[in-house]
């Protein structure tokens, strides 16, 4: 028997760290415990906003002027904080742009034969034959 009168229970003090699988996620921290993309896309929301704001408050009040600050600073702030699959914001807007807008919607599935050229019908009449026993036949429908 243990002399704690724990009898097979070890307890270890050993301090527990956790590990990422992926080491190539783990981003280089340099300042305020954010990376250089966040500090430099935060600088120029700061550059940006601070004027706006010192600006339009004669003109437009505090809130008003608030609220544009805001409205000019936010892209940069999505800029340096929006990641999703590992990927920032302007190549998940890009790959959306591109997905909707420049491929085409529907996408056929073809079909090179490249055994055409070496049969008598070519590759033209089977997939003519093919698309004609497809047609659907109609048939009446059961209990009616």
């Amino acid at each position: 028997m243990s002399r704690g009168g724990r009898a097979g229970k070890e307890v270890s003090k050993i301090p527990y760290v956790n590990v990422p699988n992926d080491l190539s996620k783990v981003k280089t921290k340099l300042a305020f415990n954010l990376t250089k993309r966040q500090l430099v896309c935060f600088g120029i929301a700061a550059a940006v906003g601070i004027p706006t704001y010192l600006l339009a408050r004669s003109t437009i009040g505090n809130t008003g002027a608030m609220f544009l600050m805001m409205a000019v600073a936010l892209p940069a702030f999505l800029l340096a904080m929006y990641e999703k699959d590992g990927l920032p914001l302007e190549k998940v807007v890009g790959n959306i742009i591109r997905a909707r807008f420049l491929r085409p919607g529907i996408r056929p599935y073809q079909t090179q034969n490249i055994y055409a050229p070496f049969t008598q019908r070519g590759a033209a009449g089977k997939e003519d034959a093919i698309e004609n026993s497809k047609k659907p036949k109609a048939r009446p429908r059961k209990g009616h």
